[in-house]
């Protein structure tokens, strides 16, 4: 219990505004002036500057996910991700861009967003020096650079660089089919074989061999077909080591 003693509250130094019954509070508070980071987590050594703050990061090591969502039973590690997953079931979608007037559930979204008017790209690639506007794609571009590919198919344990290949792929394993033409109906596991498809129906053959004038309506066709100019053999037999143009 706080004792009332008549003493002066604790008030910061630098902005003059805020003051603080305790000691401690003035002192965390003054932590937002200085930048330190104190509280250090021991597995990942990342640092934060309050300690509820290390706590709730401490979740993401330990898997406990303590905040349940009370309409789908979902749970989370942080109360802030729980916050933010509940706009879901409530549709809403407070942050308005002023320029474009697009709204986003989150306020980090709107941030990030708004990039795109200002054109700032804060992210840069310490490789190539390639900069983008959202961290996220700056971590999906340095996998060019590490070579890593950590999304792995659970069924064959084949791996991707970006999760949207995996996702893609793991159709090969459910047969699941969403992309559908809507003249004749046949279905396909990837849009981008819906859209050769496609050209089946407009009779379109866009990709033009520059040797011959010949045209095809896939790109992969017109690259077997350049063989012949070329006489490339890439395919080879790995018992005798004759090649050929076409595996």
């Amino acid at each position: 219990m706080l004792i009332h003693t008549g003493e002066k509250p604790h008030v910061c130094e630098v902005c003059k505004k805020k003051s603080f019954k305790r000691k401690d509070q003035l002192n965390e508070h003054m932590l937002s002036h200085t930048g330190e980071k104190p509280h250090v987590c021991e597995v990942c050594k990342k640092s934060f500057k309050r300690k509820d703050k290390l706590n709730e990061h401490m979740l993401s090591h330990t898997g406990e996910k303590p905040h349940v969502c009370e309409v789908c039973k979902k749970s989370f590690s942080q109360k802030s991700t729980l916050n933010s997953h509940m706009l879901i079931h409530t549709g809403e979608i407070p942050h308005v861009c002023q320029v474009c007037m697009k709204s986003f559930s989150l306020k980090s979204t709107l941030n990030s967003h708004m990039l795109i008017h200002t054109g700032e790209k804060p992210h840069v690639c310490e490789v190539c020096k390639k900069a983008f506007s959202q961290k996220s794609h700056l971590s999906r571009h340095m996998l060019i650079h590490t070579g890593e590919k950590p999304h792995v198919c659970e069924v064959c344990k084949k791996s991707f660089k970006w999760k949207d290949q995996l996702n893609k792929h793991m159709l090969s394993h459910t047969g699941e089919k969403p992309h559908v033409c809507e003249v004749c109906k046949k279905s396909f596991s990837q849009k981008s074989t819906l859209n050769s498809h496609m050209l089946i129906h407009t009779g379109e053959i866009p990709h033009v061999c520059q040797v011959c004038m010949k045209s095809f309506s896939l790109k992969s066709t017109l690259n077997s077909h350049m063989l012949i100019h070329t006489g490339e053999k890439p395919h080879v037999c790995e018992v005798c080591k004759k090649s050929f143009k076409i595996n």
